[in-house]
């Protein structure tokens, strides 16, 4: 897989009914990093084969889509219609698809399953092998406890994403609002989960994605929930809803002060570095110390915010 698709900016990815018409047209013009097609939950069992088709005439559809990333959601290998999925959708439409998200994945031999079965696609359809990359929902208390083995199965991984409606499910938490935080527990009851995927994505160079919040109306909720994997280093969040995606975009930019103050410590130890034959070791920027590993991070949030579109100054 092309190392570009693992860079491309997923600050907010579009959950798309692949059954729907009217949601696929209306997903062509929104302000979304990145989408996926729906085969799995979104879709009825007795619609998801024609479901195939129906994506595959909408990516071949000649206006496209504004988002930079165009996935299609697969369903997982628990059920009777993975196979058929990926040779029907790749086969018809795979030049047009950045990635394959594999839903309720459990270990690294479903994404080398899936991996050996795209390569397979590739070749008989004649496409560039190894172009597609696979992005893994973590979903249960298996795949979490998987993820380390999950995030380094395949070269075509881009993106580790987690799934907080099957997961709340499979660990029995009370709570019917899928994505918030269950009532009567008072921390962060996804800490865990989220820095245990964070942690295996940034290992074999992942992104992170974080799940959906699916009270569509309660914006404030959303931005909550954003900001508490956005603070942990998450590189962005599906969203359901086209009022969700404003606040997303935002959530998972770097804000106006630090990205201005990233450039400034560039600047500085850039300068200082020079002036001393690279022989730096700390300098003050903005009355605060910054050492090589500030550099880092500053160069973290200067390519965050690139990949949003923020312009740096010289």
């Amino acid at each position: 897989m092309s190392q570009t698709n693992r860079a491309v900016p997923r600050r907010t990815i579009l959950a798309v009914p692949g059954s729907s018409d009217r949601f696929i047209e209306k997903a062509r013009t929104l302000d979304v990093d990145g989408l996926f097609l729906d085969l799995e939950d979104a879709v009825a069992p007795a619609v998801k084969v024609e479901s195939r088709q129906r994506i595959v005439a909408a990516l071949d559809f000649g206006s496209g889509f504004a988002a930079g990333l165009v996935t299609v959601r697969v369903n997982g290998w628990e059920s009777p219609w993975t196979y058929a999925d990926v040779i029907e959708v790749v086969s018809g439409a795979g030049a047009k698809i950045d990635a394959l998200v594999l839903p309720k994945t459990t270990s690294a031999a479903e994404i080398k399953a899936l991996d050996l079965l795209l390569t397979q696609v590739e070749h008989n359809a004649g496409l560039p092998v190894g172009r597609i990359g696979i992005e893994a929902q973590i979903e249960d208390a298996l795949g979490l406890l998987h993820v380390a083995e999950i995030a380094a199965a395949s070269p075509r991984l881009a993106s580790l994403v987690f799934g907080p409606g099957d997961f709340m499910a499979s660990l029995g938490m009370g709570s019917l609002n899928v994505g918030a935080q269950p009532v009567g527990y008072p921390a962060d009851a996804f800490h865990h989960v989220l820095m245990s995927i964070l942690v295996a994505a940034r290992a074999n160079g992942l992104q992170a994605i974080d799940g959906p919040y699916v009270a569509i109306r309660d914006l404030d909720g959303f931005r909550r929930s954003a900001e508490l994997s956005a603070a942990l280093g998450y590189d962005g969040k599906w969203v359901l809803h086209p009022d969700q995606v404003a606040v997303g975009n935002e959530v998972f930019s770097p804000k106006e002060a630090d990205f201005d103050r990233a450039q400034r410590i560039m600047a500085a130890y850039a300068k200082a570095s020079d002036a001393a034959n690279g022989a730096v070791g700390a300098i003050v920027v903005d009355e605060e110390m910054v050492d090589e590993a500030g550099v880092k991070l500053a160069a973290a949030i200067l390519a965050r915010g690139r990949a949003a579109g923020m312009e740096v100054t010289e």
